[in-house]
């Protein structure tokens, strides 16, 4: 029999995982504040443009990444934090390390992107512009793609993802596969949604904020894939627009 302490404490336990990525969510607002600024390519005194080197890059990366991407990933850390608390499981931070880890990865070749299309982003050329729309695009039809919806689906029933791939999960190395893998499902959600952040300047705040909000509606809320498929065809006509008129890119950057 448990006894009224125990029970509140397996409580706080349960409740102490989610805090923290809140917290860690927060921490990485705060940093893409601080830092936004620092994303934008500078002149040195040579009249040189001068952009955030990679390890700078990075670190902006990794806390724009805690910001979105971890409230949404709260119902599968609550789940997998009751079965490590019962002991059935390892610990959750090597199942969020190994969801880190794939968020991580895609940092690198964001930087090649970022690099490519930050200043000319702040000129707004028509060739940025029409790259910019082309992405718009590309982003709408993925919307609606049988692959978004299955990795939605994947995201959106922990249950279901933890009984088709849970193997092994006592061990440290199972937990981190486990952890890789809802993170390819994650990727899966939202790489083109990551890709329209990067085309309108990667930390452009107002941006930020409402992929974060379209990421978590699409995969926490029973509306999420007609929300998807709502910001799909807003995508489209954004798209269109910037075919057409390309150098209006401006105003949405």
């Amino acid at each position: 029999m448990a006894y009224p302490g125990e029970i509140r404490a397996a409580q706080a336990r349960n409740y102490m995982m989610p805090l923290t990525l809140l917290a860690v969510a927060a921490l990485g607002w705060w940093l893409s504040v601080a830092t936004s600024s620092s994303m934008t390519p500078s002149m040195n005194v040579s009249g040189v443009m001068v952009a955030m080197s990679l390890s700078s890059f990075m670190v902006a990366w990794v806390a724009m990444m805690a910001a979105m991407m971890l409230p949404a990933v709260l119902p599968v850390v609550r789940l997998y934090q009751r079965a490590a608390a019962r002991g059935a499981v390892a610990p959750a931070a090597y199942f969020i390390a190994g969801y880190a880890v794939i968020w991580s990865a895609v940092g690198l070749p964001t930087y090649v992107a970022w690099r490519y299309l930050q200043l000319p982003l702040s000129q707004a050329t028509p060739t940025v512009g029409r790259v910019v729309g082309t992405v718009l695009i590309g982003a709408a039809v993925y919307q609606f793609s049988p692959l978004k919806a299955s990795c939605l689906r994947h995201c959106r029933s922990p249950l279901n993802f933890f009984m088709a791939h849970a193997r092994n999960l006592r061990s440290d190395a199972g937990a981190l596969t486990l952890g890789v893998r809802h993170g390819l499902y994650c990727l899966g959600c939202c790489w083109m949604l990551m890709a329209v952040l990067v085309a309108f300047g990667t930390m452009q705040l107002a941006w930020m904020a409402i992929v974060a909000l379209l990421v978590f509606i699409e995969k926490v809320t029973s509306v999420g894939e007609y929300v998807a498929k709502g910001a799909g065809m807003i995508f489209l006509a954004l798209g269109v627009v910037l075919l057409i008129a390309p150098t209006t890119v401006g105003t949405l950057t």
